[in-house]
């Protein structure tokens, strides 16, 4: 509910806490995929570090903006998981943003303890594949290293 003073003129974007589902202007906006899920990219909204991706359906989207704690789907599970609620290492929700396309979110969080399931504080921590470095100032096709 906006506050008395603020511009009548500018809707309240927040969702209402408890609201029992999705609001139908944020559900009309998502792309998702055959099973009806939208990935998340999850992000330490202080530092910018990548935590790790997810998976949302409307309603694990619908208790991350009303609950203040991030709620996803597991695709493995077939069930609603909120992070932490075993390991400890929660999910704040700081801010949650939709991609230009629909079909991804960008959910930035404080992230208490590891981010990972297997105890890395990014699940992106442990397998760096090794992709040559691109070089901004080159012109022209590949060089001789290249070929």
């Amino acid at each position: 509910m906006p506050s008395p003073d603020a511009d009548s003129s500018t809707p309240d974007r927040r969702p209402a806490v408890d609201s029992p589902v999705l609001d139908p202007a944020v559900a009309a906006r998502l792309k998702r995929d055959a099973a009806g899920l939208v990935a998340a990219v999850v992000q330490q909204h202080d530092t910018g570090e990548v935590l790790m991706l997810g998976w949302m359906d409307d309603e694990a989207l619908r208790r991350t903006l009303t609950q203040g704690r991030v709620t996803y789907w597991s695709r493995s599970r077939g069930e609603y998981w909120r992070k932490g609620d075993t390991s400890g290492h929660a999910q704040y929700v700081r801010s949650v943003a939709l991609d230009c396309d629909g079909d991804a979110l960008l959910v930035r969080v404080d992230q208490v303890g590891a981010a990972c399931h297997t105890g890395d504080r990014t699940c992106f921590d442990a397998d760096d594949l090794g992709a040559v470095v691109g070089d901004p100032s080159a012109t022209g096709g590949p060089s001789d290293a290249d070929r």
